[in-house]
C-alpha cells in the first residue's frame, strides 16, 4: 500500500501559500507553486518535523542524509510537468506497524515515508468539461509505502486504522479522508504458495476503508479468474469505481525509469542533525502502544479495552477527560467503547467524529450511580448528548425521566401487576422463576422506565415468596 498523507502544516512546502481546504478555486496558489519559469522553491522546515514525527512514530530509521529528487511526468494537474519528491534516498526507511489479525500478532513491514509536494486537481463538468484547480499544487504530502507484507483485505484494513491512528496520534495530519487528507493507491498481485509474486496492478487514489477493502476483493478475483483461464495479468494502474464495486483499467503502469527522477537542481540536501532529530523526538506525543500499557496499568482496564479506546486519538482524549472529571474509568469506557461506538457505526462514523463534552458523559455517569436515572433512561440520555451534547440533568428533568423511588408507588405497581398476572405468579410458586425478569418488565413497563429496577426486584420477589 502506498498512504499519501496531507500534512497540516499552514502553508505549503515550496512557498508561502495557505493549504487551507474548501477555498474558492485557483485563489491558493503563486508562481511558484504555479511553476512559472524562473521561479525557486524553499522547503518548509515543518515539513521536515512531521515528517520525522510520522518515522518515528511507526518506528522507521531518519536518515541523516536524503534529498530530494524530480519526478518528470506530464499531466494536466501538474503545471512543472514534472513533482518533487525523493526517490533512492527517502527521509525515512524501514519501520514497521503491527497488527491485530485472526491468528494474532502481525507485523507489516514500512519501506519507506518519503515528502513530496500534491498535485492539483481536476474538475469533471459535465457542460463545462475538465477544470483544473491548483490551490492543491504544493501541498506537502509524506507518501508511506510498506512492504508487500498484506495478505487480505482483512489486513489492509487492519494496517491502515494502526497507521492512520499513529498519525493522528502525532498531530502531523486530521487523515480526513472526504476531504482527502489521506488517499491509497493499492498495489496487488495474486500467486500461488510457494511461488514468486506475480504481475501487479495498481489501484490509485482510494479514499475509504470501505473502499479499499472492495476493491482488494474484487481485483483479488479479477486476476484470480484471469490466471486460471489461461490469461496474463498485464502491470497497469487501474481505476475503483466505487458504484459498481470493480475496477477498470486507466493507463499502462510505468517503471521508475520511466520518471526519469534526477535531484532537483535547485533544492540543497536535507541533513539532520542529532540536535535536529532529539528536538523532534522530545516532543513526540505518547502513542498508542504507550497508551494502551497504561490504561491496563493504571486504570485496571483489560486489553482488550485498552486497545478500543486508543485506536482512536479523540476517543481516547474523551475517556481520559471524563476519567479525569468522575473518577470511574471503567464506566466511563463501558460508555463509550459501547453506546457511543454502536451509534458512531450506526451513523457509518468513527471515533474521530465524536463532539460532545466529556463533562457531559461524565454527569451522565453520576446521575446513574446517584440513582437519579437507570441504565435504560441512561441510554436515551446519552442518545441526546451524543447527538445534541444536551446538559444530562436538565435533559432528564425537563423530560420527567427521573426515576420513581416513592416506596408506596413502587408498591402499587408490583401489586397491579401481580393482580393481572395469576397464571404467571402460579408458574414462579411452582419452581418457574425465571418468570420473574417478565413480571419485572411488566412493572418498569407500567413506570414508563422510570422505576429503580433494584428495588422493583425486591419488592417482586419479597411479595412472590409471602
Amino acid at each position: 500500500l502506498e498512504v499519501h498523507v496531507e500534512l497540516k502544516t499552514k502553508t505549503k512546502i515550496f512557498c508561502n501559500c495557505k493549504t487551507d481546504f474548501g477555498a474558492e478555486p485557483n485563489t491558493h496558489v503563486c508562481p511558484v507553486c504555479m511553476g512559472m519559469p524562473g521561479t525557486l522553491p524553499v522547503l518548509n522546515k515543518k515539513v521536515v518535523d512531521y515528517a520525522i514525527k510520522a518515522g518515528l512514530a511507526t518506528n522507521c530509521s531518519i536518515a541523516r542524509f536524503s534529498k530530494q529528487d524530480r519526478k518528470n511526468y506530464f499531466y494536466p494537474d501538474l503545471p512543472k510537468a514534472y513533482q518533487i519528491s525523493q526517490y533512492d534516498l527517502p527521509l525515512c526507511e524501514h519501520g514497521y506497524v503491527d497488527i491485530e489479525t485472526a491468528d494474532g500478532s502481525k507485523r507489516i513491514g514500512i519501506t519507506r515515508i518519503h515528502i513530496e509536494e500534491d498535485a492539483g486537481k481536476l474538475v469533471h463538468d459535465a457542460k463545462l468539461g475538465t477544470l483544473i484547480d491548483c490551490n492543491r499544487c504544493g501541498v506537502p504530502l509524506i507518501e508511506i509505502v510498506s512492504e508487500p507484507d498484506i495478505r487480505s483485505a482483512e489486513e489492509a484494513d487492519a494496517y491502515l486504522r494502526k497507521l492512520r491512528a499513529a498519525i493522528l496520534y502525532t498531530g502531523v495530519s486530521d487523515c480526513k479522508m472526504n476531504e482527502g487528507s489521506l488517499r491509497c493507491d493499492v498495489n496487488l498481485s495474486v500467486r500461488k504458495p510457494g511461488e514468486p509474486f506475480g504481475t501487479r496492478t495498481e489501484m490509485k487514489n482510494i479514499n475509504s476503508f470501505q473502499f479499499i477493502a472492495k476493491a482488494i476483493d474484487y481485483e483479488y478475483r479479477r486476476q484470480v479468474d484471469a490466471l486460471e483461464s489461461g490469461e496474463s495479468v498485464v502491470q497497469e494502474t487501474r481505476r475503483f469505481d466505487a458504484d459498481s464495486g470493480k475496477t477498470y483499467s486507466m493507463r499502462k503502469k510505468e517503471d521508475a525509469n520511466d520518471y526519469r527522477y534526477f535531484p532537483d537542481p535547485d533544492l540543497p540536501p536535507v541533513c539532520i542533525s542529532d540536535e535536529w532529530l532529539e528536538s523532534v523526538r522530545a516532543v513526540l506525543p505518547e502513542l498508542q502502544p504507550e497508551k494502551m500499557a497504561r490504561y491496563q496499568s493504571e486504570y485496571g482496564l483489560s486489553e482488550y479495552d485498552s486497545r478500543i479506546l486508543t485506536e482512536s486519538k479523540k476517543m481516547a482524549d474523551m475517556f481520559e477527560k471524563t476519567t479525569t472529571i468522575c473518577q470511574k474509568p471503567k464506566k466511563a469506557a463501558n460508555w463509550l467503547i459501547g453506546e457511543a461506538s454502536r451509534l458512531l457505526k450506526e451513523k457509518g462514523q468513527d471515533a474521530e467524529s465524536l463532539w460532545f463534552s466529556p463533562m457531559h458523559l461524565a454527569q451522565l455517569i453520576d446521575l446513574v450511580d446517584a440513582g437519579t436515572i437507570n441504565n435504560n433512561t441512561a441510554k436515551e440520555v446519552f442518545t441526546a448528548i451524543f447527538e445534541q451534547d444536551v446538559d444530562p440533568s436538565a435533559y432528564v428533568e425537563v423530560h420527567g425521566l427521573g426515576m420513581v423511588n416513592d416506596d408506596s408507588a413502587l408498591e402499587q405497581a408490583v401489586s397491579d401487576v401481580l393482580a393481572a398476572s395469576p397464571k404467571t405468579v402460579e408458574e414462579y410458586k411452582s419452581g418457574k422463576t425465571k418468570v420473574l425478569g417478565f413480571l419485572v418488565g411488566q412493572v418498569m413497563k407500567a413506570m414508563k422506565g422510570k422505576a429503580n429496577p433494584g428495588k422493583v426486584n425486591e419488592m417482586m420477589t419479597e411479595k412472590l415468596n409471602a
